[in-house]
């Protein structure tokens, strides 16, 4: 699959806002630090301007914007319609916790327990987009719900940290906590390159039903450029690929784990999530540009 840009911005930084106010949301429940209310209310603003950033990203590919109202109207039967319902919704429930913050309303663990949950449900549903697709066996695996989720935690976990260093609260025990979910998280990526070597169960044969012979196509689908050749036929090499794991393993795994073991300041936390927002695209250009459309099967290729 061709990586578009925007996705790539957008499901990074909308994942990490909604981690860091899922992470707001559950300390609001659970009573774990002692923030001030200027604070919580700081924290919610920031968390909001990653999502809304990620979420105008979402819209930078479309051929025609003006139509993106339409990704609304089919939330029986389409993940991305899902998705955007939402996300939308989940601005009104976080201006009436930011509100009764401020103003000391009574059943302010209502509003941040919403919170917590539409964070976590969007997150779900916004993977189901991708997992949900039969089409790309790569990303038709409970895997990836279970990455997005964990990547969303994860990196807001690190954005958490940073605002609980900024306030001076003691992080020492939150460090172990959000290094074993870093490491929980590199363990399931390994996993799922595992999946890649998986063998192939599409191929030429099940897809024309001649499963006997070996099939061989004489015409591809499309001599010309067109949108199939563009977005399904994007091919990286190899090589690269794998180098591209290896930074990318680096960046978003390792660097972070040793930030917070070692030298967990405000600046190193911060430093440690920009190599990790940094390495969480890597990621997913990779989730993209190593996906395989079963289309290709009519284009030439004998296995996807």
């Amino acid at each position: 699959m061709h990586p578009a840009f925007s996705v790539l911005i957008f499901t990074i930084t909308s994942g990490a806002g909604y981690g860091l106010l899922g992470w707001l949301s559950a300390n609001e429940l659970f009573a774990l630090w002692p923030l001030s209310i200027m604070a919580k209310i700081t924290i919610g603003i920031t968390a909001m301007v990653l999502i809304s950033v990620g979420l105008s990203a979402s819209t930078w590919h479309l051929a025609n914007r003006k139509n993106a109202w339409r990704s609304f109207s089919g939330f029986r039967t389409s993940w991305l319609s899902r998705e955007a319902v939402f996300a939308i919704v989940l601005y009104p429930v976080a201006t009436m916790y930011a509100a009764g913050l401020y103003f000391g309303w009574p059943y302010i663990g209502l509003w941040s327990g919403l919170c917590l949950l539409l964070c976590l449900v969007i997150v779900f549903v916004t993977s189901m987009i991708y997992a949900s697709l039969k089409t790309i066996p790569q990303w038709h695996t409970p895997l990836v719900p279970t990455l997005y989720l964990l990547f969303a935690i994860m990196s807001g976990g690190l954005a958490w940290a940073i605002m609980l260093t900024w306030n001076g609260l003691d992080i020492a025990n939150f460090n172990h906590s959000l290094a074993l979910i870093v490491a929980v998280t590199a363990s399931v990526k390994l996993g799922y390159f595992v999946w890649f070597r998986l063998p192939a169960t599409s191929s030429i044969q099940s897809a024309t039903g001649f499963t006997q012979h070996r099939v061989s196509l004489l015409d591809a689908g499309h001599s010309a450029p067109s949108f199939l050749n563009k977005e399904f036929m994007f091919d990286v090499e190899q090589v690269k690929l794998v180098r591209l794991r290896w930074v990318m393993f680096i960046a978003t795994f390792v660097i972070p784990l040793s930030v917070l073991y070692w030298i967990p300041t405000s600046m190193t936390l911060l430093g440690a999530w920009l190599v990790m927002m940094a390495g969480l695209l890597i990621e997913r250009w990779l989730f993209f540009a190593e996906a395989r459309h079963v289309v290709r099967l009519f284009h030439g290729q004998q296995k996807v």
